[in-house]
C-alpha cells in the first residue's frame, strides 16, 4: 500500500511540472501529437470494416421492417410525407429516417437489407469520428483514440450500427452538438449557437425530442457544474434573487442571448415544416400528434414498456459488453478527487455530468426499455478510455482492484470460449442437441489464439494501458466474428425472407387474391404494388372469400383453429428441432381457401 501510494504521488508530481497552466480544464497534460489524424483514421478504418462488411447479408428481422416497410410504401405511392405500413399511417418516428433510407437505395442496388441499416452505419462511423474530435479537445490524443476503439466494440452500439433504426442517428446528432458547444463553450454567445439548433432539429426529426432533450440537458447541467458543486451551490444559496438569477444567467451565456431566439426559431421552422406540409397534403395533424405522445406522454405517462425504475442499472452492462466490465472501476476512478480535498478537473467533470444526466434522465422517464439508454454508451466510453490511458497508477485503490477483476473476467471469458467448440449434441439436453456447430470454425480459431496472446501480454506487466490494448484486441475480434462471420451464417435458419419469395412463387407473382390474417407476415419481401387486405376475424374472412377478394391467405399457425374454414397449407415458414412449441405455433403459414 506504501508503495503504491509513493508511485502515485511521484506521479502526480511528474503531471504537476509538465500540465498546462489551465489544470482546471484537462486532466493530463497534452502530448504534441502529429499522428493522431492517421492513428485516428485507422480506428475508422476498423469501423468501416466492422459497421459496413456483408451489411446487407442478414434478412430484415423485428422491428427493421418498419423502416423498411414504410420506405417500400413511399416509394410506390410516391408519397413522402406520409409514413405508411401496408396503408396504415405509422407516424410513431418523424419522417428524416424513412428518407435516408430511401437516399440510399441508390448506391446499394435498390431498396434492400443493405439500404435500410446504410444510414446507421453511416451514423456509426460519424459517432466514432465525433467522439474523438470531443474527447481530443477534453483530454488528449491517447484517450481520444482509446474512446473510438471502446464505442466501436460495444456490443450494442455495433448492433445498432447493422440495424435498421433511428437509434444511433439521435448519438450522431447529440455529439455533434455537444463537440459544437464545447469547441465555442468560452465564447459564450455567437452565430453557433442557431448551428446548434440546426443540429438538435435535425436529430429530433429522425426519432423524436431527444434530439432537442439530451443535448440541453447534458449542456445545461455542464455549465451550472463545470466549477463544482460546492461553487454552484455557493452562487445559487447565498445573495440576493437578483445576484443568483445574474449569475445563472453567466454561467448558460451560450443559451441567454439573441442567437438563441433565432436559434429556436430556425430550427423550430426546420423540424416544424416536414410535420406542416405532410397536415397539407392529408388533412391531419397526426404526425405533430404522435409527437406528443410518443415523447411527452410515454415520459410522463407510459403506455407501454414500462420497465422497473432500476432496469438500467443492468442494462448497461449488457448493452457496453464488453468494456462494461471496466465500467465500475472508471465510475470510481473519474470520482476520486484529483487530488486531496480538490474538486476534480473540468473534463472529467463534463465526462461525469454527461453520463449522470443520460442516466437519469432515462431512470426518470416513466417508460423504459433496455436499448433507450444507448445514448450513454459515448459518455461511458471517455470515463473507461480517460481511466485506462491514465500513464500511470490508478488513484483510488478500489478503483485498482475494480478494474483488475473487471479484466479478468473479460480475461477468464476470452479464454474460455475455446468450450464453444465442443458440438451441441455432446453437452446439451434435448431439443438443443440439436443445434448445428458453430460457425466459420477456422476463423474463430484464429480470433482465439490471437485473444489469448492478447491475454498474455497484459498479465505480463498489469497496466491500465496493456488492458487498454487487450481488451481492444479482444472485443475487436469478438465483435467481427459475431457480426462478420456467425450473424450471416445463422441466416441458413432463419424462414422470413424465404417464406416470403417462395410465397410469390406458389401464387403466380400476384398478390391480388392474397389476405393477411392477424399479421403482416413477410410483407416487405411480397412487395405488393397496394396494400393487402388485414383481416381479424372468421366473418371477415367469409365475408372476403364471398367477394372472391381471398384466395390464398398468410396466417399463423396458432390462429389457424379460430377461421372454420376449410384450408390447405401450402407454404409454412421453416421449423427447427430446437425450437419451442410456442415458436413452432407463432410461425406463418400460406393456406390456400376452399376445398
Amino acid at each position: 500500500m506504501a508503495e503504491h501510494r509513493a508511485r502515485q504521488l511521484q506521479f502526480a508530481a511528474m503531471a504537476s511540472a509538465s500540465a498546462p497552466r489551465d489544470s482546471a480544464t484537462l486532466p493530463h497534460p497534452v502530448p504534441n501529437d502529429s499522428g493522431f489524424r492517421l492513428r485516428a483514421g485507422l480506428v475508422l478504418v476498423f469501423a468501416v470494416i466492422l459497421f459496413f462488411a456483408r451489411l446487407g447479408a442478414r434478412a430484415l428481422w423485428s422491428s427493421e421492417f418498419r423502416w423498411a416497410e414504410i420506405a417500400r410504401e413511399m416509394l410506390v405511392t410516391h408519397n413522402y410525407f406520409w409514413p405508411t405500413i401496408n396503408g396504415h399511417v405509422y407516424y410513431d418516428k418523424p419522417l428524416g429516417s424513412y428518407w435516408l433510407v430511401i437516399f440510399s437505395a441508390p448506391f446499394t442496388g435498390g431498396l434492400n437489407e443493405a439500404a435500410t441499416r446504410l444510414p446507421s452505419a453511416i451514423a456509426g462511423l460519424l459517432a466514432v469520428a465525433l467522439l474523438m474530435l470531443l474527447v481530443r479537445r477534453l483530454y488528449d490524443a491517447r484517450t481520444a483514440r482509446l474512446s473510438g476503439v471502446i464505442l466501436v466494440t460495444c456490443f450494442s452500439f455495433v448492433f445498432f450500427s447493422r440495424d435498421a433504426s433511428a437509434d444511433v442517428e439521435t448519438i450522431t446528432g447529440e455529439l455533434a452538438a455537444l463537440l459544437l458547444f464545447n469547441h465555442n463553450e468560452e465564447r459564450g454567445r455567437g452565430m453557433w449557437v442557431v448551428g446548434l439548433w440546426l443540429i438538435m432539429a435535425a436529430t429530433s426529426l429522425t426519432k423524436g425530442l431527444l434530439g432537442f432533450a439530451l443535448p440541453l440537458l447534458v449542456i445545461g447541467a455542464y455549465s451550472c457544474l463545470r466549477d463544482g458543486w460546492s461553487q454552484f451551490f455557493q452562487e445559487t444559496l447565498h445573495g440576493s434573487l437578483a445576484d443568483r438569477i445574474r449569475k445563472l444567467v453567466e454561467r448558460n451565456r451560450w443559451f441567454f442571448n439573441w442567437y438563441t431566439v433565432a436559434g429556436i426559431a430556425v430550427g423550430g421552422f426546420v423540424y416544424y415544416l416536414p410535420f406542416e406540409i405532410s397536415a397539407r397534403m392529408m388533412g391531419t395533424q397526426k404526425g405533430l400528434a404522435m409527437v406528443y405522445r410518443e415523447n411527452v406522454v410515454r415520459f410522463f405517462h407510459p403506455f407501454d414498456h414500462r420497465g422497473p425504475i432500476y432496469l438500467y442499472v443492468y442494462v448497461i452492462f449488457g448493452l457496453m459488453a464488453p468494456w462494461s466490465a471496466l465500467l465500475p472501476a472508471a465510475l470510481v476512478e473519474t470520482h476520486t478527487l484529483r487530488r486531496a480535498n480538490a474538486e476534480p478537473a473540468r473534463a472529467d467533470r463534463f465526462a461525469l455530468v454527461y453520463f449522470w444526466a443520460t442516466f437519469i434522465f432515462f431512470t426518470l422517464s416513466g417508460s423504459r426499455r433496455s436499448y433507450y439508454i444507448l445514448p450513454i454508451l459515448p459518455a461511458a466510453a471517455i470515463l473507461v478510455a480517460r481511466t485506462l490511458a491514465y500513464p500511470g497508477e490508478l488513484r483510488s485503490m478500489i478503483a485498482h482492484r475494480l478494474l483488475t477483476v473487471g479484466y479478468a473476467i473479460v480475461a477468464f471469458d476470452a479464454v474460455a470460449g475455446i468450450v464453444l467448440l465442443i458440438p451441441a449434441w455432446a453437452i446439451l439436453p434435448s431439443p438443443y442437441d440439436a443445434l448445428p456447430d458453430l460457425p466459420a470454425k477456422p476463423a474463430f480459431i484464429v480470433f482465439w489464439i490471437v485473444s489469448v496472446v492478447a491475454v498474455i501480454y497484459t498479465i505480463r506487466k498489469f497496466s491500465p494501458y496493456r488492458i487498454a490494448i487487450s481488451m481492444g484486441v479482444i472485443a475487436y475480434l469478438a465483435m467481427t466474428y459475431i457480426y462478420i462471420f456467425a450473424m450471416p451464417a445463422a441466416e441458413a435458419y432463419r424462414g422470413e425472407k424465404p417464406f416470403g419469395y417462395a410465397v410469390l412463387n406458389k401464387i403466380g407473382g400476384s398478390t391480388d387474391h392474397l389476405v393477411l390474417f392477424k399479421t403482416e407476415g413477410p410483407l416487405f419481401y411480397l412487395n405488393p404494388p397496394k396494400p393487402l387486405p388485414e383481416l381479424d376475424d372468421k366473418q371477415d374472412l367469409q365475408d372476403a372469400i364471398a367477394k372472391g377478394d381471398a384466395k390464398w391467405m398468410i396466417v399463423r399457425r396458432r390462429d389457424m383453429p379460430k377461421l372454420e374454414t376449410p384450408t390447405t397449407i401450402e407454404l409454412s415458414e421453416a421449423s427447427y428441432p430446437w425450437e419451442t412449441d410456442y415458436n413452432f405455433r407463432n410461425k406463418v403459414v400460406l393456406v390456400r381457401l376452399g376445398n
